[in-house]
């Protein structure tokens, strides 16, 4: 089987790394400023748990599109671009993919998958969840936080799911995906939170204040959820319902209560901190902006996750939890 990945960023580079480290074939498709250092020095992997290996240059095969990948009969792609870049990777997708190819959407966000058939109707598209954080610097890959990738259920991934655990990618095959990718855009609600703290995320997490605007934002969304008859799987040691008054909790008892959220690298931050610092488009109109179209649907409003996607359109901010719940008034 060959593993092309669309979209050769954090996350890509390490599902794409592990694949390639077990001796899967893997295509990197990305950027010729990201893939040069790859194609230099090989792509090390790491994670938290003390996995590392390095993946030599003749390890991998790197691309500057996915027809130079050339996709055949024996491909699968994992797409792995910005939610931004969906309808544009979809109609590359549709040009040079043969028909019936599968697409794995290993992104953030609820609407990729529809997005991505709409464009390419004749590919067969499967909804994944990232369950961590990845960063990438360099050609040096590391996974700071835990949890399994999830896989729409589907009897390819029932297929590819022993390769990927076979590469240490834990993988379940969950029986509702969409409410997977509903829980787990719960927790993305805090990427622009710390992406305006400009703070390694474990240190955002410990200020009481940054958290309060956290759970407020999830509050909303589950309210707007509730409505819509949608029930967020858990994707955390705890239930979605639960979140926002942990988040709450006094510094001392949570702490104590949420030390698998707080297992994380020091030094990693959101995809959406990434984002603003390299001065490209964030991914808030597929997370907060979810949230907001799904009240409107509902005949409901969601006034906080609204105002996040102006704070995230406008100018480059940084702002103190305390001031950040001043703005939103939480």
């Amino acid at each position: 089987m060959h593993f092309i990945v669309l979209g050769a960023g954090a996350i890509g580079c390490y599902v794409g790394g592990r694949l390639a480290a077990h001796g899967q074939a893997v295509t990197l498709v990305g950027r010729a400023h990201a893939l040069q250092p790859i194609a230099a020095q090989g792509l090390r992997v790491t994670d938290l748990d003390g996995f590392d290996r390095t993946v030599p240059p003749a390890g991998l095969r790197l691309a500057a599109s996915l027809a130079e990948a050339a996709p055949g009969a024996d491909s699968v792609v994992l797409l792995c671009v910005k939610s931004g870049a969906t309808e544009s990777a979809a109609r590359e997708l549709a040009s040079a993919c043969v028909p019936g190819t599968p697409v794995v959407s290993l992104q953030n966000g609820v609407d990729n998958v529809a997005r991505i058939a709409a464009h390419a109707p004749a590919l067969q598209v499967l909804a994944g969840m990232v369950p961590y954080n990845v960063v990438l610097r360099g050609a040096h890959v590391h996974r700071a936080t835990a949890g399994p990738l999830q896989l729409q259920r589907d009897a390819f991934t029932e297929r590819i799911a022993p390769l990927f655990e076979a590469a240490g990618l834990a993988t379940l095959l969950p029986p509702d995906i969409r409410a997977v990718q509903w829980g787990k855009l719960l927790l993305n609600l805090n990427n622009p939170v710390n992406a305006l703290s400009d703070l390694p995320l474990r240190q955002e997490l410990l200020d009481r204040d940054y958290r309060r605007v956290f759970a407020a934002l999830q509050s909303e969304a589950l309210a707007v959820m509730a409505r819509a008859g949608i029930r967020p799987a858990k994707v955390t040691a705890v239930a979605p319902a639960l979140l926002p008054h942990v988040l709450r909790l006094p510094n001392g008892l949570f702490t104590r209560l949420a030390k698998r959220m707080l297992q994380i690298d020091a030094s990693a931050r959101s995809s959406m901190w990434d984002d603003l610092e390299a001065g490209r488009v964030t991914e808030i109109d597929a997370l907060c902006g979810a949230v907001v179209r799904l009240a409107a649907q509902q005949g409901m409003a969601a006034p906080l996750n609204a105002r996040m996607c102006e704070l995230l359109g406008g100018p480059r901010l940084r702002l103190s939890g305390a001031q950040l719940r001043r703005m939103l008034g939480v």
